[in-house]
């Protein structure tokens, strides 16, 4: 087995859970060993944060064949690289230079294009990354991630939804919820028919849904290309 060690508190913090027993891969909530070997071959980390998914399957013995992880955190990617490539070269992580509040306050405002080639990802990771992006944002990865994905390819996502339809008050282009009055993206939830439309308009579809464990906490999503 790999030695690796936990990134600092600091990072464990600003990507949610702190205990270390969140960082072994027994407990990490994605079921990565449940996904083909083949989907291994080019593995997309969109919001790779501090590398907890790339711990896990160096740790379950998943190692891609290819990895990219991008972040909008400049030290997360460092501490990666530092920490994660220099053992396993083949990991390789990427700065993604977009604005957020409170990890890259310097960084675009428009939405950048991800860092591979058209169809080149079996395997598209955004664990906790749409429950993170307003509406425009969300649409506008959804089809980069449409791009990227190898036509057999496979994208784990989360998401948190209502049903629209249970607040007539809503105009039709008001389609998500927000819980933070002074950070939006620190939750959004979707409204289910906007999501189905969006992957639709996308070229997505699901291809398997798991519900949460806990009411009102994040669906996780299967999407293949339509």
């Amino acid at each position: 087995m790999i030695d690796l060690p936990l990134p600092p508190l600091e990072f464990r913090h600003l990507v949610g859970p702190t205990d270390p027993e969140a960082f072994d891969a027994q407990s990490v909530a994605v079921q990565l060993e449940q996904l083909p070997p083949g989907a291994f071959a080019s593995v997309f980390d969109f919001g790779c944060g501090c590398g907890r998914l790339a711990r896990q399957m160096m740790l379950q013995g998943r190692i891609p064949a290819r990895y990219l992880g991008v972040d909008p955190h400049k030290g997360m990617i460092e501490w990666c690289r530092e920490h994660i490539t220099a053992r396993a070269p083949q990991f390789q992580f990427e700065h993604h230079d977009v604005f957020q509040e409170f990890m890259n306050p310097d960084g675009t405002f428009e939405p950048v294009p991800l860092g591979a080639a058209d169809g080149s990802v079996t395997l598209f990771l955004a664990w906790s990354v749409y429950t993170h992006l307003l509406p425009p944002d969300a649409e506008y990865y959804l089809h980069e991630l449409a791009r990227v994905l190898a036509p057999d390819g496979i994208a784990v996502t989360t998401w948190f939804l209502f049903d629209k339809r249970d607040f007539p008050m809503m105009q039709e282009f008001q389609n998500a919820l927000y819980i933070s009055d002074f950070d939006p993206t620190n939750a959004v939830i979707f409204d289910r028919r906007w999501l189905q439309r969006t992957l639709a308009a996308a070229g997505l579809t699901v291809a398997l849904t798991t519900k949460p464990l806990v009411h009102g906490h994040q669906w996780a999503m299967q999407l293949r290309r339509a």
